[in-house]
């Protein structure tokens, strides 16, 4: 007589297959602990490596004052002093906040200029640059500046406006002064009429 083979029940195949699905999520929960533990320690590893090689890219060490990057560009060697001036043209105060400023060339000053219109309308205006000695205009140079474009000035508004400015270093050594002087006057006059 032969036997029966055994049949495995459909519960315990169910267990089975339960133990087994809760190995796999014990393995894959211990695989992403330590992934993410991995790639936590990689900063400050990468820090010490970028240390040591001297790529020191992301590292936080500050660095002293004697050994910060300088702009080469600046002529530490010599100042040049920049005088500014002021005209109006029309119905506002006009006039630079400062009286001048003292700079290496190369090196780059920001001034504000301020405004006031002083009439009940609104008023579009343009400011005009000039310099002294005039050989000193093709060294000066705005990187920003409201006589760019119009200022359109509302009813009794105040405004400041500023210049971002460098000397270019290679102006001459006999020009130790430059002044700047701006004339703020109104555009788009109203046509007048017959009665005016």
């Amino acid at each position: 007589m032969t036997t029966p083979e055994p049949v495995e029940t459909e519960e315990s195949y169910k267990r089975y297959a339960k133990k087994i699905n809760g190995l796999m999520l014990g393995k894959l929960m211990v695989i992403a602990v330590l992934m993410f533990g991995f790639g936590y320690g990689l900063v400050p590893l990468y820090k010490k490596i970028c240390e040591l090689t001297g790529s020191n890219v992301l590292s936080t060490q500050e660095s002293s004052a004697a050994t910060a990057v300088r702009n080469t560009q600046v002529d530490t060697s010599r100042y040049v002093t920049v005088e500014f001036d002021a005209n109006a043209q029309g119905p506002w105060r006009f006039r630079p906040t400062v009286n001048s400023v003292r700079v290496h060339p190369g090196e780059m000053a920001n001034v504000v200029y301020e405004v006031v219109n002083k009439e009940a309308r609104a008023i579009n205006a343009q400011a005009i640059p000039s310099y002294a000695p005039q050989e000193a205009a093709s060294y000066f140079k705005k990187v920003e500046c409201f006589c760019f474009k119009q200022q359109t000035l509302g009813p009794n508004e105040a405004r400041q406006m500023p210049v971002a400015f460098y000397v270019d270093p290679n102006l001459p050594k006999n020009v130790t002064t430059i002044t700047l002087s701006y004339t703020f006057f109104e555009v788009g006059l109203p046509a007048k009429t017959a009665s005016n």
